[in-house]
């Protein structure tokens, strides 16, 4: 019993981790519906990828994540299987360079620590004017 109550507690804290950095690290956008109404094909890729962070680490690391590590690309190419992620990253980073678009990645740690410090930003009042 106290095993099966660690290994889901270890694995919920694991994919909370691995999914928040993915999505919320500073650097990535957050977009209303409004934003979104009307966008082109173009405007979605663009959107995936500013919308969206990377976990960089060693294979190990990207296999302990099912490779959505490579978030970006996992929301790039959703259809794409995952252990081909880290074969495009570089032909994604090169797209993102050449049109001058962020691409947002760093250590697990970092990007834990940013994430939460943005939830922390955004759940905070707005601020009066």
């Amino acid at each position: 019993l106290y095993g099966t109550l660690t290994a889901n507690a270890v694995r919920n804290v694991w994919a909370h981790a691995v999914i928040f950095c993915g999505h919320f690290p500073e650097g990535t956008d957050t977009f209303t519906e409004e934003m979104v109404e009307g966008e082109t094909r173009g405007d979605w890729y663009v959107r995936q990828m500013i919308g969206s962070a990377n976990i960089s680490g060693s294979k190990f690391m990207h296999l302990m994540t099912g490779n959505l590590s490579h978030q970006i690309e996992h929301h790039l190419f959703p259809d794409l299987p995952s252990n081909r992620y880290a074969e495009v990253q570089p032909k994604v980073q090169e797209i993102c360079k050449r049109y001058g678009l962020p691409y947002t990645t760093g250590p697990l740690l970092k990007q834990v620590g940013s994430t939460w410090a943005k939830i922390f930003k955004l759940a905070l009042p707005p601020k009066k004017a």
